[in-house]
């Protein structure tokens, strides 16, 4: 749950922090009795718990297929993340992981913590997996083909250029976007998004993935990992890990507003792709790592601290993306709102002000040309609370009770 101080400046938190934590328990409990779908959906609350709460809008057929998607790209994503991991050995990996899903016997131990575990029993996903149906089992196994093709293209090729940097997403993440569509196609409940749709909304959220994650990837033992493009940081130093230096302070501001920018690009077509879905429950799995990634791009523009530490949402405006996210006209004014924060840190004299704004004010109109955006109260922009300190101490007090009532490993799980 979020600390006190963020209650006392924010106590309209408290609701959808609690909401959430008895989503989170509720999730927990709906984990499959068999041993293979036990280990993946832990697998899943451990290697993601936000994922592990998004998935649960889906019904049981899509979220069983979606979570085994879910792991097969996070251990292909294991296998590129290992840097520890030799190129000759690491390429014939990712190329042929493919094949490796439908082998029961196949693992490869790589990776640390919980990333080991999935791949040292990386059976148990490949058990799950043949358990699905055909339509599924042919989606995964396309998106698995190409993304491994693709990471292991990158392994001996640096990010140089924004054309590199595209491609490299689109390997990644884009490829998910595709993968998730053929998903949802299966299921029956929409059309085939077009490919460019689905490449945007996996685009958007890697984008924000690779900015906000700078210092941690640049930090990575034993050697970094470099995804931002020479062709913008250069711009700004001789090389990238200069960007953490604190007398390039200026200049390392400068280059995330531009790649920020960058990566506002695919907002319009985030916007088309989920404004054509039909289905309630697919439309919120979608929309709400989307909302979250506007809102950590209005965090992350303009600030240091990004070469500093950690910048990420606070947990409780998490918690009312979460809980209000229901329809199109919650999108367009989550969208409208983190832009509009966003266009209110830009500095004229930021080198791509102009370009900064102009995209803002087109993701703005689109906004506002929906219509809607007189319909909804905004959360994200909040009004002066009537909540007294008093009042707040109390209810974090009765909260933390009951959680410790409901579980007596809390606050340590």
């Amino acid at each position: 749950m979020g600390s006190l101080g963020a209650l006392m400046k924010h106590p309209d938190d408290f609701y959808p922090l609690l909401k959430l934590k008895m989503a989170a328990r509720n999730a927990e409990k709906q984990i499959p009795s068999e041993p293979h779908w036990g280990f993946c959906f832990s697998m899943l609350h451990k290697v993601s718990r936000s994922f592990a709460l998004v998935i649960q809008q889906l019904d049981t057929e899509l979220r069983h297929a979606v979570c085994i998607f879910y792991l097969v790209l996070r251990a292909l994503d294991t296998v590129e993340d290992d840097t520890s991991v030799a190129a000759d050995v690491k390429v014939p990996i990712l190329i042929d992981f493919y094949r490796h899903i439908y082998d029961p016997d196949w693992h490869f131990s790589c990776g640390t913590k919980e990333y080991k575990v999935l791949m040292d029993q990386f059976h148990h996903v490949s058990a799950a997996f043949l358990e699905l149906e055909k339509g599924y089992q042919e989606a995964i196994e396309d998106i698995t083909l190409r993304m491994g093709a693709g990471m292991a293209k990158f392994i001996c090729k640096e990010v140089e250029t924004v054309d590199d940097y595209d491609e490299y997403c689109h390997y990644v993440a884009g490829l998910v976007g595709l993968g998730l569509s053929k998903l949802f196609h299966a299921y029956g409940s929409e059309d085939l998004a077009p490919e460019s749709l689905s490449n945007s909304m996996g685009l958007f959220l890697q984008k924000t993935n690779i900015i906000r994650d700078y210092l941690e990837d640049i930090n990575e033992i034993p050697k970094s990992r470099m995804f931002w493009p020479r062709q913008i940081w250069s711009k700004y130093v001789k090389k990238l890990e200069d960007l953490k230096d604190e007398e390039n302070s200026v200049k390392a501001v400068q280059c995330l507003n531009d790649m920020v920018t960058n990566a506002l690009l695919h907002v319009d077509d985030c916007l088309k792709y989920m404004s054509a879905l039909r289905d309630p429950a697919i439309f919120r799995f979608c929309a709400i790592p989307q909302i979250m990634a506007i809102g950590t791009l209005a965090l992350c523009y303009n600030n240091i601290k990004v070469f500093r530490g950690v910048v990420k949402m606070r947990r409780g405006l998490t918690a009312k993306v979460i809980d209000r996210t229901k329809s199109m006209t919650d999108v367009y004014g989550a969208f409208y709102d983190f832009s509009y924060i966003l266009k209110a840190k830009v500095d004229k004299n930021d080198p791509n002000a102009q370009k900064t704004v102009s995209r803002l004010d087109s993701i703005l109109k689109t906004c506002r040309d929906s219509g809607v955006l007189n319909k909804r109260k905004s959360y994200i922009i909040e009004n002066q609370s009537n909540y007294t300190p008093f009042v707040v101490v109390l209810l974090f007090i009765i909260f933390a009770i009951f959680l410790v009532n409901l579980n007596p490993n809390w606050p340590n799980n």
